[in-house]
């Protein structure tokens, strides 16, 4: 009789938060929807602090056939979430995990620590105080994300990314339709200038039939120290670094006599300068100029890659030898941190993530995708063409990197064209210079002054506020606050 009685609860109980689910969601969600919102539920995770919002985690499938699923860890805003914008974050590379740096070590609200036993600090500038936060590892490959045709991972390039990236999208709002009616918006960072776009671009041609059932209510997208044009993206990297008092005059010489990076491909004699161009950033850290390397004995992640056309892809690994914490708050080993920390069996399981047992542990970047089948020089068509469409686009760049750098970025937005309605404009932080803006007919472009590659890490303050008026259309404050 108790057992029965236990069962009738469990019953009721079950049918009454359906019912108040969705009252609260003002939607229709059938019983099936809900209970596969309910299985990705994630409660608490290993070392976690205590929170108010909800978050969930696992597996959308984007094609059936191959078994190919990708992974997404999702976090409600942390106040009046059905109110608030939904904003996708993707992380570049190619090949690089959208949770191990922009959930774990930029952006989202939880960062994992140096620590014996699993344990996670609270991000006090999480982007879910600004929306509601959906992190995806992409391509199939990447992190927790898999495939069962193991021929896919050979198959890679742009086109496939975008794809599988939409029908993630689609499904994914199929398992989440309460997020169906709000405002959309994408952002990312690095090798994203190419992902952002590009998925934007089939969203926004998808978008044409308003009445389609798959309509995606996309206002805009942002994208940071993003490469978009090989050329300019190159040409900008050497500059930069002469600037900078990285590279000697006599390079710098070799370098723009030798290398012509309007053409596909490279003579031997400029690869060769390059070589030695690339081999002074194995003694300071490439994304961040003036921020301390990590030195730790078990350091072996790397960071996201993305390489000047036609020479040897470089991998700038960390140098093994004496861990140190750096002062001033940010740490250059915590990427170390976060892959001990989604290795572990436990946080897995509470995430719902390597259901498959794949055959290889985590990494921030995966080593198994090392060949990428099509990727445009330029993304500059396609960014014409969805300002032409109307959509709010916001280009921003931490002026201490040296990978895709300020330079490279100014290079590329004067090839666009495009008409000055406010031409270059301090904008604050509180009584300081956060850094510079400049808004375009149709795109506003924003410096963040001292930030590198990972502008959030180290500008976290800045970085909530520069989303947080992407989101509302507001220009940034001019003057002190």
């Amino acid at each position: 009789m108790a057992l029965f009685s236990v069962k009738l609860n469990f019953v009721v109980h079950l049918m009454l938060l359906v019912s108040f689910t969705k009252q609260a969601l003002g939607v229709s969600v059938s019983s099936k929807v809900l209970a596969e919102q309910e299985a990705d539920r994630v409660y608490e995770l290993p070392g976690q602090p205590k929170v108010k919002f909800k978050q969930y985690a696992g597996y959308i499938t984007v094609n059936q056939t191959h078994g190919r699923a990708l992974f997404y860890w999702f976090f409600e805003a942390t106040h009046k979430s059905q109110q608030q914008p939904l904003l996708l974050w993707l992380n570049g590379g190619p090949g690089c995990s959208s949770i191990g740096y922009g959930e774990a070590e930029e952006l989202g609200p939880f960062f994992p620590q140096n620590s014996s036993q699993p344990k996670l600090k609270l991000n006090p500038y999480s982007w879910n105080k600004a929306a509601n936060l959906l992190f995806l590892e992409s391509p199939v490959g990447v992190g927790f994300s898999y495939t069962n045709t193991s021929s896919d991972i050979s198959e890679l390039g742009d086109t496939i990314t975008a794809k599988d990236s939409h029908t993630f999208l689609i499904n994914w709002f199929r398992r989440f339709p309460q997020f169906r009616s709000h405002k959309f918006y994408i952002a990312g960072e690095s090798y994203a200038g190419h992902y952002v776009p590009q998925l934007s671009e089939l969203i926004f041609d998808n978008n044409r039939n308003p009445a389609e059932k798959d309509y995606i209510n996309f206002k805009g997208f942002m994208i940071g120290n993003a490469a978009l044009d090989d050329e300019t993206d190159s040409k900008g990297m050497v500059d930069y670094a002469w600037d900078h008092a990285v590279i000697s005059d006599g390079l710098y010489h070799n370098i723009t006599t030798k290398c012509n990076f309007s053409l596909p491909n490279q003579t031997d004699e400029c690869s060769v300068e390059l070589n030695k161009y690339f081999a002074v950033y194995r003694i300071i850290d490439m994304y961040s100029l003036y921020a301390p390397k990590c030195f730790s004995n078990n350091s072996n992640t790397r960071k996201e890659t993305t390489v000047v056309r036609s020479t040897t892809p470089q991998t700038f690994s960390k140098i093994d030898g004496w861990h140190r914490k750096p002062a001033g708050g940010y740490d250059p080993c915590a990427s170390d941190y976060t892959e001990v920390y989604l290795n572990r069996p436990e946080v897995q399981k509470a995430l719902h993530a390597n259901v498959t047992k794949i055959p290889y542990p985590w990494t921030h970047c995966s080593d198994n995708i090392t060949f990428w089948s099509d990727a445009p020089h330029s993304m500059l068509p396609v960014i014409k063409k969805l300002i032409a469409g109307g959509l709010r686009i916001w280009v921003y760049s931490g002026d201490t990197d040296g990978r895709i750098p300020v330079t490279s970025t100014r290079y590329t937005l004067r090839k666009l064209g495009l008409g000055i309605v406010e031409d270059w404009t301090p904008w604050y932080t509180s009584n300081q210079v956060g850094g510079w803006t400049i808004v375009y007919d149709g795109l506003t472009f924003v410096t963040i002054r001292g930030a590198g590659h990972q502008v959030p890490t180290f500008a976290p303050k800045q970085a909530l506020q520069l989303v947080r008026h992407f989101l509302e259309n507001k220009k940034l404050p001019s003057q002190p606050i």
